[in-house]
């Protein structure tokens, strides 16, 4: 009989050891660990396409440098599609981002006037060729992924004057002018992040190009201000 619950006793004490480490060895396996995404940043250099619509005001002023009361301005309005590329480099510092950008663009910006008299009609035009833009940019980042930007800096680009027209039925050209400017711009925009690489951007424009002196002696003096603003959307890859 000793014997018997000697046996059971051991045996009872044997079954609970061996629950308590499988209790044991259950509580003390490690839990799987979690991947972390890693948080986006704006930091980095980065280039880009943009295409978008351009317009604005041709401003011209006649002087009479002999009989100032002579002297006038008018002013066309014209528009176009402007695409170009970008590239640039932002810093990021908490929910700020800093950088800088610079760009170049086609432009179809006219502006054209026809008059039309009983000699015959006389067309004169003014176009953007081309422009560019080197920015500083001023970011926030309100969530992760979206900033909004001021932005503002130097700008570039060749204006051509052109005029043509007719003359007692007789079709004739006029003389041609064009010069490369160099004003200024400022604007703001949205920047948004699709993924660590690319992001989509939309951007507004106002760019200035001087006052330009087209034609001026002793007698009279030409002049010509082109300023326009643009809308622009385009993507981004950051390296």
């Amino acid at each position: 009989m000793k014997f018997i619950i000697s046996t059971a006793a051991a045996a009872l004490l044997s079954t609970t050891a061996f629950a308590a480490d499988a209790v044991y060895s259950y509580d003390s396996a490690p839990a799987p660990a979690v991947a972390q995404v890693p948080a986006y940043a704006w930091t980095g250099a980065y280039i880009g396409l943009n295409a978008g619509y351009g317009g604005g005001k041709v401003e011209a002023y006649y002087t009479d440098l002999e009989d100032p009361e002579f002297s006038g301005s008018g002013s066309i309005t014209g528009n176009g599609f402007v695409g170009g590329a970008q590239a640039g480099y932002n810093w990021q510092s908490g929910s700020f981002v800093y950088g800088v950008e610079t760009d170049i663009q086609y432009s179809g910006i006219e502006a054209e006037s026809t008059e039309t008299d009983i000699d015959g009609t006389f067309t004169s035009r003014a176009e953007i060729d081309w422009f560019g833009t080197t920015r500083a940019r001023i970011g926030f980042v309100p969530t992760e992924r979206f900033m909004a930007y001021a932005t503002g800096g130097v700008a570039y680009g060749k204006i051509e004057l052109s005029a043509d027209g007719s003359f007692d039925g007789e079709p004739f050209e006029g003389p041609s002018f064009s010069d490369t400017r160099v004003g200024w711009t400022v604007g703001a925009g949205a920047e948004y992040a699709i993924d660590n690489n690319w992001s989509l951007k939309t951007e507004y424009l106002y760019t200035d190009l001087g006052k330009w002196t087209v034609f001026e002696d002793e007698i009279d003096r030409n002049e010509i201000e082109f300023n326009f603003h643009t809308v622009r959307v385009g993507v981004n890859y950051k390296f």
